[in-house]
């Protein structure tokens, strides 16, 4: 089936799936009431320098104060100052991003309440703001814009030496004065004319946001990057997809008609899906959505990983499970930890797990069979499009990788942290429970007199201290003589329970 692209639409939500030969490999959220920021352009005011980070937090109207690097920064450059880190390739980011190297102390360039434009290079995670940079990227169909930026690259992904000097020419001869162009992937075999009217959409599309910039006091919204469908398509719908599926009429033509502005001859490829069947469902996505919210996920030998969130790091453990070889056991360990690496390496790019990985391999003895595993890791990921740094396998079986994180990942996008364990993955024990209820009895003591102590507690726990600690109970009301009620209450956690002391000859329900 090759590459296709599915889009589910609703009022509330969109979501787009990336699938290659009916396995989904991408997907990407966006909901009404929590945006994607990112691409966004704000003209910001600085509310704080931070000289110890060389950092400074910016307001620019959200929620949370943005936070800038230095590097990020393009007040105070001189010619040579600037460095496009890469070209739109493989292991670079989507849109390349020009920083600053050489460094002036950030105390010297920027001072509170300064107005500065600025774009959203990664979005909110967590309890972190977004990060912003003044080195703004305008993507178009075939080119990225970076104004203020004196750099012309092409696509590494476009191997062919006299392609890329073709386009290289053109894009001199259409060049704007003062402005850096990135060719695209798509690009390849296109006409200059194609080229031209991407340049004349980008310029105005900035010079519209200068405009805006002099009109608006700070914080203040500049422009706002595409919507999810229309990103996805641009980003995308490249010759190389098979088809794009769209459960929504209207948002299906609008699609056509963004498309027969760039690339005509591919509109043939956009269906509107129409089945009563919903469109995830039908092309299994929703099943590959439950099992990344998953903690475990079962190999098909029948081993299975374990993927663990942590504030620092997401921790990985490779288990054999019900999966016991038909060799030797280090054959078996072998076979599971490399069907492992394979799963592991799809769940990480499906999740966007970004920061710091630690997986943790079943110990192999052999050196060749630690690298097999490393090398097929490696492989696994080789097609990442997020900047991966992945190490070699310890002695004790362990490998880390430091990923990028450009957005939030799937599990805090879709999910929230448990009110009852909050966030630890386990709850205290029924017992520890009742023993926290005996304590907490015991510090009430003599001072409630000839009182009633109403204990309110889960059914589970009211249960243990009637059936399994009835003679504490009673030896509690003979030691400071008052009366101990305790009342089920279903609507209670477990772990949570009330004590109230009532006045002497008060009823009880």
């Amino acid at each position: 089936m090759g590459v296709e692209i599915a889009i589910n639409i609703t009022p509330q939500e969109t979501r787009a799936a990336v699938l290659e030969n009916k396995v989904v490999t991408e997907l990407y959220v966006d909901r009404a009431k929590k945006k994607d920021f990112v691409g966004n352009v704000y003209k910001g005011k600085v509310v704080k320098v931070l000289p110890g980070m060389q950092a400074a937090f910016i307001d620019i109207g959200l929620e949370r104060a943005a936070f800038m690097h230095v590097s990020d920064l393009s007040v105070g450059t001189e010619p040579g100052d600037i460095l496009v880190e890469s070209d739109e390739d493989e292991k670079g980011p989507e849109f390349p991003r020009p920083r600053r190297q050489t460094v002036r102390p950030i105390q010297e360039l920027l001072e509170e309440d300064q107005e500065l434009v600025v774009q959203i290079s990664k979005g909110p995670i967590g309890t972190k703001g977004p990060r912003v940079t003044s080195y703004c990227s305008l993507p178009g169909r075939f080119l990225v814009l970076m104004p203020n930026v004196d750099h012309i690259g092409i696509s590494r992904r476009i191997a062919e030496e006299e392609e890329r000097s073709r386009l290289k020419d053109i894009m001199k001869r259409l060049r704007e004065p003062g402005y850096g162009y990135i060719v695209r992937t798509v690009s390849e075999g296109v006409s200059e004319e194609d080229l031209k009217a991407d340049v004349g959409f980008l310029t105005a599309m900035w010079q519209d946001i200068v405009k805006k910039q002099d009109r608006h006091p700070a914080p203040a919204a500049l422009h706002v990057d595409l919507d999810l469908t229309l990103r996805v398509v641009r980003d995308l719908f490249t010759k190389n997809v098979k088809r794009l599926l769209i459960d929504s009429k209207e948002e299906c033509e609008a699609v056509r008609e963004f498309v027969r502005r760039y690339l005509p001859d591919q509109t043939s490829r956009i269906y509107h899906y129409e089945k009563d069947e919903s469109l995830f469902d039908h092309l299994g996505i929703e099943q590959e959505i439950s099992r990344a919210l998953s903690r475990k996920v079962w190999l098909k030998s029948g081993g299975h990983i374990v993927i663990d969130h942590t504030e620092a790091m997401t921790v990985i453990d490779v288990n054999t499970g019900r999966y016991v070889g038909k060799r030797d056991q280090e054959e078996t360990i072998l076979r599971n930890n490399l069907e492992a690496a394979r799963e592991i390496a799809y769940q990480i790019k499906l999740r966007g797990i970004g920061g710091i990985i630690i997986i943790d391999f079943i110990d192999m003895e052999r050196g060749r069979n630690r690298d097999k595993v490393y090398h097929a890791l490696v492989d696994a990921m080789g097609n990442d499009k997020a900047r991966t740094r992945i190490s070699r396998i310890s002695d004790l079986g362990l490998i880390e990788i430091s990923r990028e994180r450009v957005r939030e990942d799937l599990l805090r996008t879709l999910s929230d942290v448990c009110s009852d364990c909050d966030g630890r993955g386990y709850t205290r024990s029924a017992l520890t429970v009742v023993y926290d209820i005996f304590r907490d009895v015991r510090r009430i003591g003599r001072a409630a007199g000839q009182q009633t102590v109403v204990i309110g507690a889960h059914p589970h726990i009211v249960e243990m201290l009637q059936d399994t600690e009835p003679e504490t109970l009673e030896q509690l009301q003979r030691e400071f003589q008052y009366r101990i009620v305790v009342n089920a209450d279903a609507l209670l956690p477990l772990e949570q329970y009330d004590i109230v002391v009532l006045g002497e000859g008060a009823g009880v329900a």
